[in-house]
């Protein structure tokens, strides 16, 4: 394989970056904690202990890309993963109790469990800040409430209602006991997790109805917000040092607000040539549009990307700018199921850097990375599934954020494909400047997400389960998901015409990518494919299943695409639903192709 300076014809580029006490070198990444190498057995944690917490690294010069198969791994860091339990129990630092107050503000530095001191600082991204992002100057009512935390402060300067007057007193939810995820009948069915207005004043929590049912920074809860940043810390480990979170409503919101920081009509936004379509309909209205890059079975394909940016040209695209914001679901794309590897990762990162790019990872199904597919396995678990939550980390493949040296991903993560899409809660990590800038738009759009929501997360994921039993949930949805994947795979190999239909079995997510050969349909000389696409679509409703069209996920306008796809899912039906449903689409398929 060639180099990737060669591949992509990308030459070294020196970038200006601020200082954080010590300059930016790729090589002090060796003496790092939480070093990882890459070896044929695949990730492997490294402890060194060539320094400690507050020694600085040796200075070095500027980056210089060393070429050989794949980019160099001393300049894009692999992520940094805990490893034993004891790591999965972060030690927290005390925290002023006027903290998590009403309308508290937060960031998540105080959270951090370890030093990020000798990472480099993130670049900045003023440059590429929109004309609304950079004229904002975020709510003045708002930054107003950090008075609050002064003690004895008495406030006569904002509409927040008194506790007595929210006519919630308590809050009682029942979960499933990890150990009773399969249906021990030995274990308890749910265990109650109880909330109050008075938990804080009698000492019996740091939160309670009193502070989540009233006014809250665009950034969420501090409590919430404490759990979230170590949760990134622990399994992300970001490679520079400014890296914050904050909360969203959700990752299509958290979309939202980031192209409307930085897209302007006109402006071009790079993505996989299918793509989220609710993502594409989110910048349409602002004037811009995605542009589909040329995909495989990892999904973008990284020479596509840089050929399409090296030869640019503004004029063949209605004098719209070169484009600077990647759109990315790396991990089981929605809609064709396509998960990138590391190296594929890696690669499309150093392309981002020759040509500035920010990534927009959206990643909602990071956590639903399945077991080798294995088709005669439908009902037990294979050789290589994780046992343990530290086990699982180690398996992972590690994201965008987690290779991050720039500061130019900004990674949005929810909880609505592994805990509750209705509770509309995610959250985004970045660098410091692109996080501030997130929340003012948030302060005044958004806000934070629903206190309701805040509150049933922090007393499942901070007071019961902690960061041990997340993963541990996590593990089971893993073992869930594969048995559906398997089983949805092999209905479609018990039930489609597989002279006509093909598909790649889902390695994460929760979508199969079927590709029909229309050329073989009886009317392929007379109907186009997208005539041909609806045509068996309309038949598949009338046999009583619903499957979403593949040309709802194109990524270009007025582009005309020449091939079929349909996306089915294995998330949203019991499985002889499933056996049904897969049924009823063959025979939708077999009439439409006047096979039987």
């Amino acid at each position: 394989m060639s180099a990737p300076s060669e591949l992509y014809g990308i030459q070294p580029k020196t970038v200006t970056r601020p200082t954080n006490d010590t300059p930016y070198a790729d090589k002090y990444w060796d003496a790092d904690k939480n070093r990882r190498e890459l070896s044929s057995n695949g990730l492997r944690l490294v402890h060194t202990l060539a320094h400690s917490e507050n020694s600085s690294p040796t200075p070095a010069s500027e980056p210089h890309f060393t070429p050989h198969s794949g980019l160099a791994d001393s300049h894009i860091v692999p992520v940094g993963k805990a490893t034993n339990v004891k790591d999965l129990q972060p030690h927290r630092s005390d925290v002023n109790p006027a903290q998590w107050g009403v309308a508290a503000l937060a960031v998540s530095e105080p959270f951090k469990t370890r030093s990020h001191k000798h990472k480099p600082a993130a670049l900045r991204w003023d440059h590429r800040l929109s004309t609304e992002s950079a004229s904002r100057e975020g709510c003045t009512l708002k930054a107003a409430f950090k008075h609050l935390q002064k003690p004895g402060m008495i406030s006569l300067g904002g509409g927040i209602p008194l506790s007595e007057y929210i006519p919630f007193e308590s809050l009682e939810h029942a979960v499933v006991p990890l150990n009773n995820t399969d249906g021990d009948k030995g274990s308890p069915k749910t265990i109650g997790l109880q909330s109050s207005k008075t938990d804080i004043s009698s000492g019996n929590s740091v939160y309670d109805l009193t502070v989540a049912l009233n006014y809250c920074q665009g950034s969420g809860s501090a409590q919430l917000l404490r759990w979230l940043t170590e949760h990134v810390e622990l399994v992300h480990n970001p490679p520079y040092a400014d890296w914050q979170c904050t909360m969203s409503v959700g990752n299509t919101s958290a979309l939202d607000i980031t192209l409307r920081m930085f897209a302007q009509p006109g402006d071009y936004v790079l993505s996989d040539d299918y793509t989220f379509s609710s993502a594409v309909e989110t910048a349409l209205p602002m004037g811009a549009r995605f542009l589909g890059v040329e995909m495989d079975a990892e999904g973008l394909i990284p020479q596509s990307l840089h050929d399409i940016l090296q030869n640019w040209d503004p004029a063949a695209h209605g004098g719209s700018r070169k484009p600077f914001l990647l759109y990315s679901v790396p991990t089981g794309q929605n809609p064709t199921g396509a998960t990138q590897s590391l190296q594929r990762r890696k690669d499309i990162y150093r392309v981002a850097q020759q040509h500035d790019l920010i990534i927009m990872e959206d990643d909602p199904y990071y956590y639903i990375q399945m077991d080798k597919f294995d088709p005669s396995a439908e009902n037990s678990q294979d050789d290589s599934t994780p046992k343990s939550p530290e086990a699982l980390l180690e398996v992972l493949i590690p994201t965008y954020l987690s290779i991050d040296t720039d500061g130019r991903v900004v990674r949005m993560d929810s909880f609505s494909k592994v805990v509750s899409p209705g509770l509309r809660v995610g959250w985004v990590t970045s660098s410091q400047q692109i996080i501030e800038r997130y929340k003012i738009h948030a302060d005044v759009s958004t806000q934070g997400p629903s206190g309701f929501s805040q509150l049933a997360l922090f007393k499942l994921l901070d007071e019961h389960w902690g960061h041990s039993g997340f993963l541990q949930w996590l593990l089971h949805l893993r073992k869930e998901y594969s048995t559906r994947r398997t089983f949805l795979a092999n209905a479609c190999d018990r039930h489609l015409p597989k002279d006509i239909v093909t598909w790649n079995v889902a390695e994460a997510g929760m979508f199969q990518w079927l590709k029909v050969d229309w050329r073989k349909h009886p009317d392929a000389k007379t109907k186009s494919a997208a005539q041909i696409e609806e045509e068996i679509w309309l038949e598949s409703i009338g046999e009583g299943v619903l499957v979403a069209r593949g040309s709802w996920f194109q990524a270009t306008a007025n582009k005309e695409y020449p091939d079929v796809f349909y996306r089915i899912t294995f998330a949203a039906a019991p499985l002889d639903k499933i056996e049904e449903a897969v049924a009823r689409l063959g025979e939708a398929l077999k009439r439409s192709f006047k096979l039987q």
